[in-house]
């Protein structure tokens, strides 16, 4: 029979530090270093532009951006809840979120308010079509999101019970 000794108070007991395995420590160092050489890179030219612009986008997303899809979600969330199916938000919310994404980072091309020139000889590519690429991406994110959930709704009727008269 083993002895059973008392546990120690939370207070007591000695820190462990909740470590993943090597491999995700190794993972994490690298994208430490690299998100430092990239800060080095970007800080390097100009400073304080780099800077403002940090300091102005995150005061654009806390300020307007946040209360706005916040209330988008409020009022999604008091639709489908009004009508029973509030489930059903999520196959809303995520290729929203992916599409606002990608408006987001590419909103200079997909709202035409590029140089042209400078853009073609920098990428060898036509700043032609991005409006259209993303109104695609975005139809095709709904259309997706809108077939797995009436492919989940069929699953779940298949398995249903009949109902008893």
């Amino acid at each position: 029979m083993t002895p059973r000794f008392p546990r120690l108070p939370h207070a007591l007991r000695p820190l462990r530090l909740p470590l993943g395995s090597p491999l995700q420590l190794v993972l994490l160092a690298c994208s430490f270093a690299l998100a430092g050489y990239a800060g080095v890179r970007l800080f390097a030219g100009d400073w304080f532009g780099v800077a403002l612009w940090f300091v102005g986008a995150a005061l654009l997303h806390d300020l307007v951006l946040l209360p706005l899809y916040a209330a988008a979600d409020r009022a999604a969330l008091r639709a489908a809840g009004r009508a029973g199916r509030r489930a059903w938000v999520a196959y809303v919310r995520v290729p929203a979120v992916l599409s606002g994404l990608l408006l987001l980072v590419w909103f200079p091309l997909i709202a035409g308010q590029v140089d042209r020139r400078r853009y073609r000889l920098t990428t060898g590519l036509s700043p032609d079509g991005f409006l259209a690429r993303w109104l695609l991406i975005t139809a095709v994110l709904f259309g997706g999101s809108a077939l797995v959930l009436v492919v989940r709704l069929r699953r779940a009727a298949k398995h249903r019970p009949p109902a008893v008269h």
